[in-house]
């Protein structure tokens, strides 16, 4: 008698490293050739978790070594039962449970939340990884995905329409320790905005559409650098992590061989504990070279492949590329190419790292920097700001931008010439440089335009390192005019309405003769003037609008200047 099963086939689809353009999993999807089995497993958690074990069972039939990725309702990670065969598969075929990732999908309401919880911890306990699938277009809520904690979220590729939703989402995913991918990408366009956004993986048609045999090749558009700057401690190592290929520490000479020669895209074998965590690393070369004697495959083919290989180098998820390169540089000098282990928060082995990509990576960000500073003060630009201002403006928190010019700059290169202006715009960029601290950015936007992006509670330090200093080009006494606003959480949307709040307030400041400081609020209207004392002929301004302390500053400023 016919099963369902007969008219079940399976395909794949890659999931792709942005960075790297290396395939970084394999998603299998159920593909029903007739009914609608996949309506039945959404109501029967037995049955979805035996699609789930089927998934396994196919992708060990064409002997890919990537990692896995199997689709499951909520309903059926909140039934305790409903995996059973899918944790016997996956022990049955010699996979390890941390290179499967079971990705949760919607519905999610009507879905007990203690016990989708409970399902996700014995889940991890066992070494599963998790994602939250459909994220966007689903009706999985805020506060259950944090609580989920998952390794890693798929965003629907409609959002992408909306960057600042999927750039909040990149934060949230980073305070989480997780990845985020992108799913249903099928035009460049979406590629490329997937990459701005932060996004670390994607997958849909445009890499590869899903197919019976796992793809050996995709297509990736030409990568290059993500438009928001990297943190200055360098990009992060989950840009650049691989599939690792592991195999139990007992594993012998002989199963690493063949694994070896029957995957040469593979450099190299980790050898993991039963807790996941690497014990030995197996170099290819090396290994290959050590069993290449007159009788070296007979002697050791059946013996532990641990004893060719090394001790293991190891990074942890949230290191960066530099920590990498540190650990590279302090070994020894044979080993400076092979595979680093990434490993979790529990010490297991999450993938690899070459230093091939961490190179070619951290040199195109440096030619990009390079380029993107000013040439006169080598001081980065007005992309650099505004992209930290977007992330800030993510992160849900406040911050003060500042705008400084030199007044009267044009008579000053008239007077005293374009070498003097030059070097009196090195020497005030060189000044707020040695005032900022922390998370302080100074950008040179041009002619002698600064942009200050601070802390509000940091602004006084860079404020007296360009007011409460005399000022000259060739002689010729100069004054500064500094206009801040302040931006708390959640009063712009982005850097454009920040700096559309700053506009008028570098109006006011300019309208004020000699050294000048303006500051307002952006969602509220007028300003407070802390430097400079307004003379008579200017128009008097709403000072006191959103402080009440204006008339005060500007009389302390005033008896400052005169005393």
């Amino acid at each position: 008698m016919p099963s369902w099963t007969d008219a079940l086939r399976f395909a794949f689809q890659p999931v792709v490293n942005l960075t790297t353009g290396a395939v970084a999993a394999l998603e299998i999807l159920a593909r029903p050739e007739v009914g609608d089995v996949l309506a039945q497993a959404r109501r029967d958690p037995e049955l979805d978790g035996r699609l789930a074990a089927l998934a396994v069972r196919s992708a060990a039939q064409r002997e890919t070594l990537l990692p896995l990725h199997v689709n499951v309702f909520a309903g059926t990670v909140a039934d305790l039962g409903g995996l059973a065969a899918l944790r016997d598969t996956v022990r049955d075929v010699g996979r390890l449970p941390w290179e499967v990732t079971v990705d949760i999908g919607p519905p999610f309401t009507h879905v007990p939340h203690r016990a989708l919880l409970e399902g996700v911890t014995a889940l991890r306990e066992e070494g599963f990884r998790v994602c939250a699938d459909g994220v966007g277009d689903g009706d999985l809520p805020l506060r259950l995905l944090v609580d989920l904690a998952p390794d890693l979220v798929k965003l629907d590729a409609s959002l992408l329409s909306r960057p600042t939703s999927v750039s909040a989402m990149r934060t949230l995913c980073e305070g989480l320790g997780a990845l985020l991918a992108v799913e249903g990408v099928e035009t460049e366009l979406q590629c490329g905005a997937a990459r701005e956004a932060g996004a670390q993986l994607a997958q849909g048609e445009l890499f590869a559409p899903p197919s019976r045999l796992p793809a050996a090749d995709v297509y990736v558009p030409a990568l290059t650098p993500p438009v928001a700057s990297p943190p200055p401690s360098g990009p992060p190592v989950r840009q650049f992590v691989r599939p690792a290929a592991l195999l139990p520490a007992s594993a012998s000479a002989g199963r690493v061989r063949a694994l070896l020669t029957g995957s040469p895209d593979v450099s190299g074998v980790l050898l993991v504990d039963s807790a996941g965590a690497p014990v030995r690393s197996v170099q290819r070369d090396r290994f290959l070279l050590s069993l290449s004697g007159r009788y070296g495959h007979a002697l050791y083919a059946d013996r532990p492949a641990a004893r060719h290989g090394d001790r293991p180098r190891t990074v942890g998820v949230d290191a960066t590329a530099w920590e990498v390169l540190d650990v590279l540089a302090d070994g020894e000098r044979s080993r400076t190419a092979d595979d680093v282990a990434v490993v979790d928060k529990r010490g297991r082995c999450v993938g690899i790292v070459r230093l091939a990509d961490l190179v070619r990576a951290l040199a195109e960000s440096r030619v990009e920097e390079a380029a993107a500073l000013n040439p006169l003060t080598r001081l980065p630009g007005s992309d650099a700001i505004t992209g930290e201002v977007d992330r800030r403006i993510a992160q849900g928190r406040g911050f003060a931008l500042s705008w400084l010019d030199i007044d009267g700059f044009k008579q000053v290169n008239d007077g005293a010439g374009f070498a003097a202006g030059d070097d009196l715009i090195r020497e005030v960029g060189r000044s707020l440089e040695r005032a900022a601290s922390g998370t302080t950015r100074v950008g040179h936007i041009g002619g002698d335009d600064f942009l200050v992006l601070a802390d509000p509670d940091g602004l006084d330090p860079l404020a007296s390192a360009v007011l409460d200093v005399p000022w000259a080009a060739g002689g010729r006494p100069v004054t500064m005019s500094l206009a801040t606003v302040l931006c708390a959480a959640g009063s712009v949307a982005d850097h454009r309405q920040a700096a559309a709040s700053l506009a008028p307030l570098k109006q006011a400041a300019k309208a004020l003769p000699g050294a000048s400081w303006v500051i307002g609020r952006s969602d509220t209207p007028g300003h407070e003037v802390r430097r400079g004392v307004r003379s008579a002929a200017a128009p008097a301004s709403s000072g006191a609008a959103w402080s009440g302390t204006g008339p005060r500053a500007e009389a302390e400023s005033g008896r400052a200047a005169a005393g």
